[in-house]
């Protein structure tokens, strides 16, 4: 086994192609650990997507064996992306103290596919190597647990001296808490709008979430209290808007950026999410047919200055895996690879509005 600091001695040799810097003092090297199984390190570059990190990882190969020897055995290179913290942070908070960025997911209408974008982006970005939570507020409606196939999760309740703790479900790198893990799938959630609120506040404040970089809340579709109850309790850092191309569905995604840009809720719209932008029939994956109308986000997009930030086809297996709770964001196929795409995206502009915009404010409700 070898010290930490003969092995970061080593690293130093190895020079980031772009910065001209050796990896040790740019701080690119996070974790060093030695044992009998050999050498792990965690990097993290200051790009989510730096092109040079394959390059990187093979002249760390080569230098460790070259300096150490060659017989020492490389265990793991783990690559963990850098989150850039919301400025919202620089100040602690009584609730969800650990959690970098809170973004809402919200659709004017129903039956846009929503939940469905909301899982698959949480996945994709778990896949990426971000500490991810999904809250599923949609209360009336809880679709989360049947396309995690966990409908008969309960969530286990820890109590101490500060009060009860809801552990969340974790499954494919997610954190999860949904109402539907509290009720029977055959039961209707009838509640006056005060009791959804208070349901939704427990499911934040007293939900055990750790450390995140993202926690994506699933909104219900449209606008109502659950959205106010969430801009109240926590300041949410952005929100992604999810549509159709469908002319009825876009003018319903206006209201929701409406919503979201008033002057008392005050929350950055990030971007907007095509969904169902084509159907393509698996005998014949090039062809593209626009059921639904073409590029209507994209329009709606340049008319109201609000970045695309994908489009995800209409396609029979997204459907499909999420009846079987094996969400297709989990593959490596086109419509796969289209929500990584898209995780990619949402970082950058998460990224982005931390560097250029104030605080979020939590909104104060005066009578």
């Amino acid at each position: 086994m070898f010290s930490r600091n003969h092995i970061l001695k080593a690293l130093s040799r190895v020079i980031h192609p772009e910065t001209k810097k050796d990896i040790v003092s740019m701080g690119m090297v996070t974790e060093v650990e030695s044992n009998e199984n050999g050498i792990s390190l965690t990097l993290v570059p200051e790009k989510s997507n730096d092109p040079f990190i394959n390059s990187i990882k093979s002249t760390i190969v080569r230098t460790l064996k070259d300096v150490l020897g060659p017989e020492v055995a490389i265990n793991e290179i783990k690559v963990q992306p850098k989150v850039i913290t919301g400025k919202q942070q620089e100040k602690p908070r009584d609730i969800l103290p650990g959690v970098s960025n809170i973004i809402a997911i919200a659709s004017g209408k129903g039956g846009v596919g929503k939940t469905t974008i909301s899982v698959n982006l949480a996945i994709s970005l778990a896949r990426k190597g971000y500490r991810t939570g999904l809250l599923d507020a949609d209360i009336f409606g809880p679709s989360v647990p049947k396309m995690f196939n966990e409908e008969k999760y309960r969530p286990e309740v820890k109590r101490d001296e500060q009060g009860d703790h809801i552990i969340p479900l974790t499954k494919y790198g997610v954190k999860v808490l949904s109402p539907g893990f509290f009720v029977d799938p055959a039961d209707a959630l009838v509640w006056r709008g005060p009791m959804a609120s208070n349901f939704l506040k427990q499911l934040i404040i007293q939900g055990e979430w750790g450390q995140l970089d993202y926690l994506l809340v699933d909104l219900p579709p449209g606008t109502s209290d659950i959205h106010l109850t969430l801009v109240q309790e926590v300041p949410v850092t952005g929100a992604v808007i999810i549509s159709t191309p469908q002319e009825v569905a876009l003018a319903d995604a206006i209201k929701g950026i409406a919503m979201f840009r008033s002057n008392k809720i005050e929350v950055p719209v990030l971007g907007l999410v095509e969904n169902m932008s084509w159907f393509t029939p698996a005998e014949l994956p090039e062809n593209k047919y626009y059921i639904f109308g073409k590029e209507g986000c994209k329009k709606l997009s340049e008319t109201m200055n609000i970045t695309l930030l994908g489009q995800i086809p209409l396609v029979q297996s997204i459907c499909e895996s999420s009846d079987n709770g094996i969400p297709v964001a989990l593959g490596d196929s086109i419509t796969g690879n289209a929500f990584m795409t898209l995780a990619e995206e949402l970082v950058k502009k998460v990224n982005q509005r931390n560097k250029d915009q104030g605080p979020t404010v939590k909104l104060e409700i005066t009578k």
